[in-house]
């Protein structure tokens, strides 16, 4: 998920393993601990000079379970000979440290995985993108309330009952709603299978995911031989079925279909994705996986890369979300949340 919810997660993982020793400094070294996966998008541009393979590294190796095991000794005996000193001498133990940091960097991929990006949870043993799609990248209502919770503890002494109290606030209530968001996308698959079922479409597969920053609005992705075929539902829609509906026909280019770099990308997609040549050698790249700008625009793809032939072999443009009209974008989002 985004950086603020995985401090917020980290931070109370940290409260719960050694507040009651250093109180708020928990917090602290709690987020810290949360945030260091992400930095793999830091370390895959130190490793790699193309850009396709910086991108695919990003929750890789350091969002897997493994990482997690052998970082949390490495940071805890660091931190531990670091802050064992002076008038915290024997405050914390070494265990503690090693805690502390295992359920902060631990949590941080599990997280992740609700979402639809994907996770390497089980790198480097398989590649497998954990992916289970009932929340989206950034949601207020997980974070916001998690985050109050985290705030007001901060001012009881660390040995307070309430203090104690409001972690785990914190830690019910986004519980509590990661679990209706989980059953909240079983109904969503039922709708959309029955939408697809009414309009007589046959499709090998399909996948649905909630809109950014909410749990309203979803779209729908379905996948048969030579199409794709998108629409949205959202909570408050007068039919129980899936409108703003559009049919894309498959676009592929058997000239960099072999491309190690191209053949990383669709994996990456999942294979949801449409290719096209704007110029010799150049090429967009469409991940199909998450919704338009504009829900009525099927040329609005947000996640959509430049490709090139560079060396040899495919590259691409950094890549910037298509940001032009924006606002309207999510003026439209809300409007459709409200319901057709």
């Amino acid at each position: 998920m985004d950086s603020l919810t995985q401090i917020v997660l980290g931070a109370a993982c940290g409260e719960a393993v050694l507040g009651k020793k250093i109180g708020n400094r928990a917090l602290l070294f709690g987020a810290i601990g949360g945030t260091i996966p992400d930095l793999d998008v830091i370390v895959g541009n130190l490793l790699f000079d193309n850009q396709i393979s910086a991108m695919l590294f990003h929750r890789g190796i350091m969002h897997s379970l493994l990482f997690s095991f052998v970082a949390c000794f490495i940071l805890g005996w660091l931190v531990f000979k670091i802050y064992n000193s002076g008038k915290r001498f024997e405050m914390t133990t070494h265990k503690d440290w090693i805690l502390l940091f295992f359920w902060s960097l631990v949590t941080h991929p599990i997280l992740d995985c609700f979402t639809p990006y994907g996770t390497q949870l089980f790198a480097p043993f398989s590649n497998y993108r954990v992916a289970f799609n009932n929340v989206a990248v950034a949601d207020p209502l997980y974070t916001i309330p998690f985050l109050v919770c985290m705030i007001v503890l901060m001012f009881y002494k660390r040995t307070s009952v309430k203090r104690r109290k409001w972690l785990h606030y914190g830690l019910a209530v986004s519980s509590v709603y990661m679990v209706f968001t989980l059953g909240n996308k079983l109904y969503i698959d039922h709708l959309f299978k029955n939408t697809l079922a009414d309009k007589n479409i046959t499709v090998n597969r399909f996948s649905s995911q909630p809109t950014i920053l909410n749990n309203v609005l979803w779209y729908g992705i379905a996948e048969s031989e030579t199409n794709y075929y998108v629409g949205y539902y959202s909570w408050f829609d007068a039919s129980n079925r899936f409108t703003n509906w559009h049919e894309l026909p498959k676009l592929r280019i058997d000239a960099i279909k072999e491309d190690e770099n191209f053949k990383g990308l669709t994996w990456f997609s999942n294979d949801y994705f449409n290719v096209k040549e704007i110029e010799t050698n150049t090429y967009e790249y469409a991940d199909l996986r998450y919704p338009f700008l504009n829900q009525d625009d099927v040329n609005s793809v947000l996640f959509k890369l430049e490709l090139f032939e560079a060396n040899g072999t495919l590259d691409m443009r950094p890549f910037s979300p298509k940001t032009d009209g924006f606002s309207k974008s999510f003026q439209f989002l809300w409007e459709r949340i409200k319901g057709n």
